[in-house]
């Protein structure tokens, strides 16, 4: 199978190396930077609102905040793609950003 060179093809290279079933849906998660915690809590709800499972989280070395959004999807580039901008047009307003991705692979 063949990925574009960049970040997102690289993490979908690895996973499919790793053996992930691509044909299966899976949990992704997707992950927003936010400047505090009253923000996070404001785009959470608009997130929500967007059809994303939403919480917000602190980082505990670095204190930085973070939404999490995940979504049950095909591991698919084009769609990852299309998500992490629709993130960003979300959380622009906020003063937030679409800061990457994972999956939780069993």
């Amino acid at each position: 199978m063949k990925f574009p060179n960049d970040a997102d093809g690289d993490a979908l290279r690895s996973l499919y190396n790793d053996g992930v079933n691509f044909k299966r849906p899976q949990s992704v998660e997707f992950f927003v930077a936010v400047p505090d915690k009253a923000t996070g809590e404001k785009l959470s709800q608009v997130l929500k609102e967007e059809g994303f499972n939403s919480f917000l989280d602190q980082d505990d070395e670095t204190d930085e905040w973070t939404c999490s959004c995940s979504k049950k999807m095909l591991l698919n580039y084009s769609e990852l793609i299309k998500i992490q901008k629709k993130l960003d047009e979300l959380s622009k307003p906020h003063g937030g950003y679409s800061d990457g991705w994972g999956v939780f692979v069993d």
